[in-house]
């Protein structure tokens, strides 16, 4: 049993995180993930209403006992979501644990804390993480640049990001961008985590709401099968390399803005790849972890084998290299 920080103070077995993914993170898949000992979010804005929020998360509460959380993901917008509105769905459902993602979250916060809620706020940098513990949130999810998603436009991956922010952050933080096996899981812990967040390498298990093919075309993809797009606009975004994210890259170098590239990324046609399983119909979010994705487990066969990989490699091939004097202290 790995115990940390992180697992004391959410109240779950393994230190592994299943964090908000959009289209993606619904009742079935975060119950799973919650049956397995891990924690899991229900993602608010995948729910078109508030009220479908909070049908979601009995829904969730009908098929675990165990605790679960909510993303809310905070984006500036023309015309936002009704935030506040999302936010008091959450409070009202009796959900204890909140993952916040985005644009100046502080008002989120305060309300959640109100509430004996405990926050983890994600963020790509260690001044953004350090500005999130100082507004009073639980925990930290520091993305690398590896993740799936907006890694941010720093361009720092994991190896490097999550000690810079161990060496600062005080509070429990999980590290997230590039984890998918128990390899990861003790790397993560070297460094300074106290867990992992994986998303992409959820989407590749039985109980995701996401077509086979797509499954499949994480399967046979490379660490190489992914694109940054929305460099030129300052939005920088990981996601699966295919016929879509080409034009993008093809469009943005010849200066394309925003407005005409617009009908390319909508993300309807994002959801219908995972509906409808035509993986080159529009853009989807995918990190490098692909190339370590072999198969299509259940959730429970996946964190089970996570954590007794990890469990090996910190029993037998740590401790192997521990000689001598050195050996016996650290027993």
């Amino acid at each position: 049993m790995i115990k940390t920080r992180f697992t004391e103070m959410f109240g779950v077995e393994h230190p592994i995180v299943q964090g908000g993914m959009q289209w993606v993170g619904k009742a079935p898949l975060v119950a799973a993930v919650a049956n397995a000992g891990g924690l899991g979010f229900i993602t608010a804005l995948t729910q078109p209403t508030p009220d479908d929020l909070a049908k979601e998360i009995e829904r969730c509460k009908s098929m675990t006992d165990k605790p679960f959380g909510v993303n809310l993901t905070i984006l500036p917008a023309i015309k936002p979501p009704p935030y506040a509105e999302y936010r008091q769905a959450i409070i009202d459902s009796g959900v204890k644990i909140v993952e916040t993602a985005g644009y100046k979250p502080q008002e989120h916060v305060d309300h959640f804390k109100e509430h004996g809620i405990k926050v983890i706020h994600k963020c790509t940098a260690v001044r953004h993480a350090l500005s999130a513990e100082r507004m009073g949130v639980d925990a930290i999810s520091i993305d690398g640049f590896e993740c799936a998603g907006h890694p941010g436009e720093d361009d720092i991956p994991g190896l490097i990001l999550i000690p810079a922010a161990a060496d600062k952050v005080k509070i429990p933080m999980i590290a997230s961008g590039g984890f998918g096996d128990g390899r990861g899981l003790v790397a993560a812990l070297a460094l300074g985590a106290e867990g992992i967040n994986m998303g992409t390498r959820f989407c590749a298990t039985k109980e995701a709401d996401i077509h086979d093919n797509v499954k499949q075309k994480m399967v046979d993809t490379d660490e190489r099968g992914t694109d940054l797009i929305f460099r030129t606009l300052h939005n920088t975004a990981r996601v699966a390399k295919n016929a879509i994210s080409q034009e993008v890259l093809e469009k943005e170098r010849a200066g394309a803005k925003f407005e005409e590239i617009q009908h390319l990324v909508a993300g309807a046609r994002g959801k219908l790849v995972y509906s409808e399983g035509d993986p080159d119909h529009g853009i989807w979010s995918a990190g490098m972890i692909q190339g370590l994705i072999h198969d299509i487990p259940t959730v429970d066969e996946l964190v089970s084998r996570i954590v007794a990989e990890a469990e090996g490699i910190i029993q037998n091939r740590l401790n192997g290299f521990v000689s001598g004097a050195a050996a016996q202290a650290a027993e």
